[in-house]
């Protein structure tokens, strides 16, 4: 693993947004170390050892990539409590929002990677995530920015090498042509689509987002799919 891991990555995305909140800073201050999972960065673990799963404590472990403002991620630990869920999210703006709301719903069975999700993926153990949520991720829109996308082999095939077979990878959106490249990417990565939806087919535990309800504003209809690992 120590020889396949790059030492540095280009981010494109945002890090911090507007100026935080008192409560936002206390949330970060005392509740962010407790729920991050340790062993990620190179600070951590220099040689790049598998993460220990012992925070899982032998449960389904799920992955939610870019969780926003975290109100999809507390829903579905407060849905399913026998099931250990991780969100990776680099957003400070965003970690602090979800840590406001696991306060209030009072989940325990939650854990963060406040970082870039391909650092989670290269210390995860191979075939550990059975299920995985992409829900309203940057679309980056202009043509030479698609490469930026999570939808390409960067992304791809290494959360492929962590999902068991057969384990679930939803992606929602509202942009067409991210639903086009999802459909050119996500299969040729191990992936068998399962189900596409639109308006009113979402999943039955699914939480419509703040995103979600802005594009309904403007106008701009969701699309729901569903993989399968293969």
């Amino acid at each position: 693993m120590t020889d396949s891991a790059p030492q540095s990555r280009n981010f494109y995305g945002r890090i911090r947004g507007k100026t935080l909140r008192a409560s936002q800073k206390d949330y970060l201050t005392n509740d962010l170390g407790p729920l991050t999972l340790r062993g990620i960065t190179r600070d951590d673990n220099p040689d790049r050892t598998p993460l220990d799963l012992g925070f899982a404590a032998g449960k389904p472990l799920w992955l939610e990539v870019g969780f926003g403002g975290g109100e999809h991620l507390v829903h579905m630990a407060a849905r399913y409590p026998a099931v250990t869920i991780i969100g990776a999210e680099p957003f400070v703006n965003g970690i602090a929002m979800l840590l406001g709301k696991i306060r209030g719903a009072g989940v325990s069975n939650l854990w963060l990677h406040p970082g870039d999700v391909r650092d989670l993926f290269d210390v995860l153990p191979d075939a550990c995530l059975s299920k995985v949520f992409l829900n309203y991720p940057d679309p980056w829109p202009k043509a030479r920015h698609h490469r930026r996308r999570f939808v390409t082999p960067e992304y791809l095939e290494p959360l492929a090498r962590k999902m068991i077979l057969g384990a679930e990878l939803r992606v929602a959106t509202d942009i067409p042509d991210y639903v086009r490249q999802t459909l050119e990417e996500v299969p040729p990565a191990g992936f068998t689509l399962e189900r596409q939806a639109g308006l009113g087919e979402a999943w039955d535990d699914w939480l419509s987002t703040r995103y979600e309800q802005k594009a309904l504003r403007e106008g701009r209809q969701p699309h729901y799919l569903t993989f399968r690992r293969n």
